[in-house]
């Protein structure tokens, strides 16, 4: 107990005397029971900057949960998390602060407009230069829910915390504070930490802060912490103790993060072997405690171990705890060390960490292949996937974006990020960029810059911009495409060799750059597999023509070593003994692979398909040639054989897609699809469709939902007639010329969605508008609405047949646009399949369709969580009748909106229709097993 009082005393002193301009004092009592923590804090600010303040800035990122409306609420709905919004509000935190005093002055504050987590305070006495303010506050914590972003109090009572005390602003020429959108961001000055905290009896405490006193009486705890230079905050009250300490080169590594069963001898020894790799790297770490936890391993894992399951182990058994231990080590290692904007200049952490992580898997594991020990297994060898190192994945993922255009520049501000691209493309890009970099550099230039780099910043405000003016100090090579086009554009990487010569001494050949941006390329020159030569290309604007000596060379390829994130490699090489051996050859695949450049890919893929009740189960084969990542050109044919009709049916495809970089001109596609299928029992159809598609979305906001289409289609239908059926069109013969143009915002809190369909026949024409909004509003009460209207604006049909009318509640589907199950049935439950559109009633009322105009409104809201009330009402009207009112109502039970509902009738024109005869044949069900349209759920979180 001496030792800890003589080491206080040490710590007071260094408080009052010392080196830290900043200093944060608080005194917390966690009240565990009541989810809350009294806080009295004293916060020393020194003002670094030139200007005079009389307004500070304060974090409170716990009030970041306080409402549904702040920015953290908002981006949760962003990306369709309904569980913050959907919470009670108990389960939200906020924090009430008593006072906060300047001297024995109270000051004047408020949140800051639109960010609650933000507080302004206007001070009493002005800070000048070189100056500090001290100002005391007391304020209590509500902690929140850990559901929402995994920090928090849980389920069995521990608390989880981050950003959990009020923090100052940084302000460096201008205020740098903004919201908490859980991104684990805020940036703030390093500070002098000092805590005392009291907490109940049977938790132990948590933090990376250095232990000074420790005490505990009948009901509670007391711990006294304390740390030099600190930025971060992470605290953790567990219950049962999670967390297990490692010393080693002086840092004591503290870390729950499974361990896969390993003995604690091998977690020591793969603790030592990573800590030694990081500071050989990196340098010295400037702490004592090295925090790795669970948490920072579930919000970035090692994308593609995580989606394994625990049973499945391709990989050695202590690899994958290896690498995830080495990833959440060296994020913690550069943000408690490289004091950055981590919102506007994350892209330099990201990029450290996964070069690094990289350079630890080329060093330890060369020969680690992407798949493990499964690249090795009988049937899976022969796919290219097998071939690929572990490393590839870096690439693959980030081409996942760069094919579909929807990368976005290293340098945008993290908070306007996809999440795909925040969570692993942007992260890779980085990574990838220092690689291509380091070997264009060469000789070990990158490498030890860094290191110096961070040396000389260590706990040192900076920014990227230091350090591209360092590395450029270390090398006499141009290295300003990285910073410009590299960082700060959507440029792509392509080029092709074109226009080869070759004489008895040297090779002449041309380089065409296919983009327009002014990074290099590498040359190899190959005699079989044996490299003579490498050479780095610059400066290759359009065309560029070389020469370089034979060597006996007999091929020439670019980026032969694939370190440059090149969109497209098919085209980089070229033999040199003649224009057969240019040819790539064509490869059949079973199943889809990772594209391969050097063949022309084939995939076959067994189908067992249920498409509908007519056709039953059918089997078949998919042979296309689309890989993992998007191509220009895609094609797929799909024969199967139909165990019901018995009949060869099938679908087949090919289109095109334009990719337009920097225009709210999204993409253009067109094609041409064919299909032969059932429609009914012993009836089948068949289709060709041509079409184009233009799809629009904001350039300047990739987060944002809103999305234009303008599509262009002509839709050729050839059917089986059958007299009998009522659903049957006196023409089964038919065409019909469609342009729609479909206006969408898909969002959680506020949806909306028009579209407008214009359709030209033979036999008539006709225009449609439907528009849709959906609220869910604070009290978690949502409200559906839905118009829609058509008319015909030529009908010279048969009155006697609807085949092209418009339907109130179940449309013929004469484009065979929808994912009917029973099309042609007119009972049974095949037949009470409910699909949104045209007239979008549930009932089937008396007058079905309508030959001239239709006009109706759909409604519905909540009764209880998924239950709600729907009411519809409209007009039908027929040739040579007047218009008909129509309405219906009833129980809508809502499992996962747009893709699984049941609706339950209770009145309509029909009168009360939960007491009449065949109730059960009147509920109608939505609901998709398309694989498509049920991955969707995905993307729309992730893209």
């Amino acid at each position: 107990m001496k030792f800890h009082f003589i080491s206080c005393l040490i710590y007071i002193f260094i408080s009052f005397n010392g080196f830290g301009q900043n200093k944060i004092n608080l005194k917390a009592t966690f009240d565990i029971d009541n989810e809350q923590i009294k806080i009295s804090q004293t916060i020393t600010y020194k003002n670094t900057s030139k200007d005079t303040l009389q307004t500070i800035f304060l974090n409170d990122w716990n009030n970041s949960y306080s409402s549904k409306n702040t920015p953290l609420a908002i981006r949760l709905a962003d990306e369709y998390k309904n569980v913050f919004h959907l919470a009670k509000d108990k389960d939200r935190g906020y924090s009430e602060i008593s006072f906060l005093k300047q001297g024995n002055n109270l000051l004047e504050f408020e949140t800051v407009k639109n960010q609650p987590d933000i507080i302004k305070v206007l001070l009493n006495t002005p800070i000048k230069p070189n100056e500090s303010y001290t100002i005391h506050l007391k304020y209590t914590v509500h902690v929140p829910s850990d559901k929402f972003t995994e920090y928090g109090i849980s389920k069995t009572g521990d608390m989880n915390l981050r950003y959990w005390y009020i923090t100052p602003a940084v302000y460096n020429g201008e205020w740098q504070y903004y919201s908490n959108k859980d991104l684990d961001d805020l940036f703030i000055p390093k500070a002098d930490i000092h805590i005392e905290a009291e907490y109940p009896i049977g938790y132990t405490l948590i933090t990376e802060l250095n232990t000074l006193i420790k005490s505990r009486t009948n009901n509670k705890q007391t711990i006294v912490l304390a740390g030099e230079n600190r930025t971060n905050n992470k605290l953790f009250l567990n219950k049962i103790p999670s967390f297990k300490s490692i010393e080693t080169q002086g840092i004591k590594v503290v870390s729950n993060i499974n361990g896969e069963d390993l003995e604690d001898l091998d977690k020591a020894m793969i603790t030592e072997r990573i800590i030694d790799f990081m500071l050989d790297n990196l340098g010295e770490y400037p702490h004592e405690k090295l925090l790795l936890t669970s948490i920072d391993n579930s919000k970035d894992p090692v994308y593609g171990l995580n989606f394994l399951p625990s049973f499945l182990k391709p990989y050695p058994h202590h690899f994958q705890y290896e690498l995830r231990l080495l990833k959440v080590a060296l994020y913690n290692y550069l943000e408690n060390t490289l004091l950055i904007n981590p919102r506007k200049h994350q892209w330099l952490i990201d990029g450290l960490q996964i070069y690094y992580l990289m350079n630890y898997v080329e060093l330890y594991y060369p020969d680690m292949k992407f798949l493990g020990s499964f690249a090795k297994m009988w049937g899976i060898r022969s796919f290219h996937a097998a071939d690929m190192d572990f490393n590839d994945k870096y690439n693959i993922a980030f081409m996942i974006m760069g094919r579909t255009n929807k990368d976005q520049p290293l340098t945008m501000q993290k908070d306007s990020l996809l999440k795909f691209n925040k969570n692993i493309a942007n992260k890779y890009k980085a990574g990838l960029g220092l690689k291509y970099l380091d070997d264009f550099i060469n000789s070990n230039v990158l490498e030890n810059s860094i290191k110096s780099f961070l040396n000389q910043n260590k706990l040192k405000e900076t920014t990227p911009n230091a350090f591209e003016n360092y590395l450029k100090s270390n090398t006499h090579k141009n290295i300003d495409w990285f910073f410009t086009d590299y960082l700060k554009t959507r440029k792509k990487i392509d080029f092709k060799i074109k226009n080869v010569t070759k004489t008895n001494d040297s090779i002449t050949l041309t380089v065409k750059n296919k983009r327009n941006n002014s990074m290099p390329i590498s040359l190899y020159a190959l005699n079989n597999d044996s490299i003579i030569s490498k050479l780095w290309i610059e400066n290759v604007t359009g065309n560029k023509t070389i020469t370089i000596p034979n060597n006996n060379a007999n091929k020439l390829v670019l980026n032969y070593d694939k370190i440059i994130p090149e969109t497209n490699i098919r085209d980089n090489w070229k033999s040199l003994k003649g224009f057969f051996f240019n040819n790539k050859p064509l490869q059949f695949r079973l199943f889809k692979d990772i594209e391969d450049p050097h063949y022309n890919q084939v995939f076959l893929m067994p189908l067992l398909e249920f498409n509908n009740i007519y056709d039953g189960f059918s089997l078949g084969m998919k042979m296309y040639n689309k890989t993992i990542l998007r191509k220009h050109f895609d094609y797929r044919i799909e024969p199967k054989y139909a165990f019901k009709s018995k009949s060869l049916t099938g679908a087949a495809s090919a289109s095109i897609t334009h990719n337009l970089e920097n225009n709210d001109l999204f993409f253009i596609n067109y094609g041409i699809r064919s299909s032969y299928t059932s429609y009914a029992d012993d009836l089948f159809v068949s289709q060709i469709t041509p079409s184009l598609t233009l799809l629009f979305r904001q350039d300047n906001d990739f987060r944002s939902n809103k999305r234009k289409l303008l599509m262009f289609r002509h839709i050729n239908i050839n059917r089986d007639k059958d007299p009998n059926n009522p659903l049957s069109s006196t023409e089964p013969n038919y065409s019909v010329f469609n342009i729609r143009y479909i206006n969408s915002n898909d969002n959680l809190i506020n949806f909306s969605k028009w579209h407008t369909d214009f359709q030209v026949g033979k036999t008539f024409s006709k225009i449609a508008f439907n528009y849709e909004y959906r609220r869910l509003f604070q009290n978690n009460r949502q409200l559906n609405l839905r118009f829609y209207a058509g008319t015909f604006l030529r009908n010279d049909n048969d009155v006697s047949s609807d085949y092209f009318s418009f339907a109130l509640d179940r449309p013929t589907d004469y484009l065979f646009d929808y994912a009917y199950l029973g099309r042609s049935e007119s009972s049974g439950i095949f037949s009470q399949q409910y699909i949104t559109a045209e007239g979008g009633f549930k009932s089937k009322l008396d007058t079905p369709y309508a030959n001239q105009w239709i006009t109706t409104l759909n409604t519905s809201t909540t009764l209880w969580k998924y239950i709600l009330l729907y009411g519809d009402a409209g007009f039908v009207k027929n040739k040579s009748n007047a218009a008909n009112f129509v309405y219906d109502s009833g129980i809508r039970i809502n499992l996962v909106t747009d893709y699984f509902e049941i609706y339950l009738p209770l009145y309509s024109n029909l009168g009360w229709e939960i007491g009449q005869p065949h109730y059960d044949q009147k509920i109608r069900f939505k609901f998709t097993i398309d694989p498509e349209s049920l991955l969707g759920l995905f993307r729309r979180r992730w893209f």
